[in-house]
């Protein structure tokens, strides 16, 4: 079926490791929005600046994926009533979140006023998810998302005569499980377009990384959210799950992140070890040695002060000038911020939301007119 994606120019298709990428949409190089000037605070902002989006009128969608469970999503339509949508994007969350978290509803709500249908995914025990569905999430889950893939792309060519394109948006671990996915597949890519915000390439890397001195209030956080996540299941935990979860057995409390994908995340998946995992579910190795070309054309965004996940696999990346993928890393922007000074004047999301947007846009040929911003 065609959707309307054109075919790329024949020009290199990567992008040099800088703004011009930004500037080609018509953006401004990204600059930190005043008082929000280092990766620190970029990474915060949503969660000490309250977002103001409305109430959540996303339409509940449940994908079946397998042994009785079920993933919920949200449906939500363009903004403009009766415009034909450009395409769907499935919006992926990361690492503790949910359909409902304030930056996945900007992205969501950015792409909805540019033309865009918007499913948004709670992965597997996550968000208003929860009760649907056993177990928990890992960084490669293809089992789950082969499924959602296939719901979605029968949701996007019910949207128009035709058909209309399936794009993919991942925030955060939500990139990862979107380039596993495809980078497993046969070569026929279940995205027509791909954006990765902050996506973990290397996770040994970022476990690394999470784990020094100056991230343990984030590791924390991240941790007691994945912990109340997984003991909130309605189907249970084995008695040994439970008491590791509690920090009643000999290993004492799980302090970090690599501790509970050992003793949680790994073998549910059928991992040998968290080592193991780590290694199997990184997407950079595949990206690398050539499983890239199984991928639509893809937009890898990074910044460089990003706290959380290291900015070095993404500019292995980047020098490896790979076909039809651009990678753009800012020096700023902090972990999925992307919070910039044009924002307030642009009126539509953060710098990130709008970069998204519009590269979709151009992908399509719906090329946008508006004045830099």
């Amino acid at each position: 079926m065609d959707r309307g994606i054109p075919v790329p120019p024949s020009r290199p298709w990567a992008r040099a490791v800088d703004q011009a990428l930004a500037l080609d949409l018509g953006l401004q190089p990204f600059r930190p929005r005043r008082h929000w000037f280092n990766g620190d605070l970029q990474t915060l902002r949503d969660t000490l600046r309250t977002v103001r989006l409305g109430p959540d009128q996303g339409e509940p969608i449940t994908i079946p994926v397998g042994g009785g469970d079920q993933l919920l999503a949200l449906f939500d339509p363009p903004l403009q009533a009766g415009r034909e949508p450009l395409a769907l994007v499935l919006l992926l969350h990361g690492l503790g979140g949910g359909s409902d978290r304030e930056g996945l509803r900007r992205m969501g709500q950015t792409l909805q006023q540019a033309g865009f249908a918007v499913l948004r995914l709670n992965l597997r025990g996550a968000g208003a998810g929860r009760p649907l569905a056993r177990g928990t999430y890992a960084a490669s889950c293809n089992r789950d998302l082969l499924p959602v893939l296939a719901r979605a792309r029968q949701l996007a060519d019910q949207l128009a005569p035709g058909g209309r394109p399936l794009l993919g948006v991942g925030l955060s671990l939500g990139g990862t499980l979107l380039l596993n996915a495809l980078l497993a597949g046969d070569g026929s890519p279940g995205l027509e377009g791909l954006v990765c915000i902050s996506s973990p390439l290397d996770l040994d890397a970022c476990s690394r990384q999470i784990e020094r001195p100056r991230n343990r209030v984030y590791q924390r956080w991240l941790l007691r959210r994945l912990l109340a996540q997984t003991l909130a299941d309605p189907f249970g935990v084995t008695p040994a799950e439970r008491e590791l979860l509690e920090g009643r057995a000999s290993l004492g409390r799980l302090r970090s992140l690599r501790a509970f994908d050992a003793a949680i995340t790994a073998p549910r998946w059928g991992y040998g070890s968290v080592d193991d995992y780590y290694a199997k579910a990184s997407p950079l190795l595949p990206l690398l040695e050539g499983a890239a070309a199984r991928l639509p054309s893809t937009l890898l965004v990074h910044a460089a002060d990003d706290p959380w996940v290291p900015v070095a696999p993404i500019r292995r990346v980047a020098e490896a000038d790979l076909r039809g993928i651009d990678v753009l890393i800012t020096p700023q922007g902090g972990h999925n911020g992307f919070h910039a000074r044009c924002d307030a004047a642009a009126g539509q999301g953060c710098w990130g939301d709008r970069l998204t947007a519009r590269w979709f846009s151009r992908l399509l040929g719906a090329w946008p007119t508006a004045a830099a911003g």
